[in-house]
């Protein structure tokens, strides 16, 4: 099982190293971090007391993990779709677990090297150490690396039923929770009603924790244990989601995806 994954790890890799690829990689992320971290810096010149630029551009670098979580698997699965081997990948011994821990592993890679490029160029580019938060910045990464990897087999679920023509949720789908994850601003500043949908994600303990800390220098298990609470059961749920959706496609015949 273990040559298999790490087979399947090294062919996502070697496409990952492609120019074309590897550019862009690193490309959005630092378009993103130059225009809000500008931002941020003007923020920073009309209340130089505050530490509102800190909380932006910190944010900015953890949206970065939860996103990329959820692009790699859906990525992965277009790739399958637009290479045509979605059925030369399933008629070997390969398992759908084995698969689903390749993309698990192969995201998890991706999201330190992420991780390090945005920090490095905030860094560089603001004067801003992320990490300067401590030992406390490893649970935060990794509740957010759940959180997109629940999003990211949601979204594959749905394209491994209906294909190519839902390609767009590969982008799309990570953004939807956006709006209610408080990445940027508190909860407190949506209306009532999409206050309770951002209480049931657990994206939103996540980043309300870190703005906490970083603006009030207090910090609490609460939103840690609640956003684990809730990223498990949504990960077991979306994971099985995505299982059924495939079997029920392979029913009907993968090659159609193709």
């Amino acid at each position: 099982m273990m040559g298999r994954i790490w087979a399947l790890f090294l062919r996502y890799m070697y496409q990952f190293l492609k120019p074309d690829q590897f550019s862009e990689f690193f490309y959005w992320p630092a378009i993103d971090i130059f225009l809000w971290g500008m931002t941020s810096v003007w923020i920073q010149h009309q209340d130089p007391g505050s530490h509102l630029a800190a909380a932006i551009l910190t944010g900015l670098i953890f949206w970065q993990i939860l996103w990329r979580a959820s692009f790699e698997i859906t990525m992965s699965l277009l790739q399958e779709f637009w290479n045509r081997n979605l059925v030369n990948l399933f008629s070997t011994p390969l398992k759908l677990h084995e698969w689903i821990f390749s993309l698990l592993f192969l995201g998890s890679v991706k999201i330190v090297i992420s991780l390090l490029f945005g920090s490095l160029f905030v860094y560089i580019l603001y004067s801003l150490n992320v990490f300067s938060l401590g030992w406390i910045f490893l649970p935060y990464a990794a509740l957010l690396m759940l959180s997109g990897w629940f999003i990211g087999f949601l979204a594959a679920g749905i394209m491994i039923c209906y294909g190519q023509r839902t390609q767009s949720l590969a982008w799309m789908t990570a953004y939807l929770f956006a709006p209610f994850s408080a990445v940027f601003y508190p909860v407190e500043v949506l209306p009532t009603w999409a206050q309770k949908i951002a209480y049931c994600l657990p994206t939103t303990y996540v980043f309300e924790g870190m703005r906490q800390l970083l603006l009030t220098q207090l910090f609490s298990w609460q939103p840690i244990l609640m956003s684990l609470g809730l990223n498990v059961l949504y990960l077991g749920a979306s994971i099985t989601f995505f299982v059924v959706m495939f079997e029920k496609s392979r029913n009907k015949g993968l090659s159609r995806l193709e």
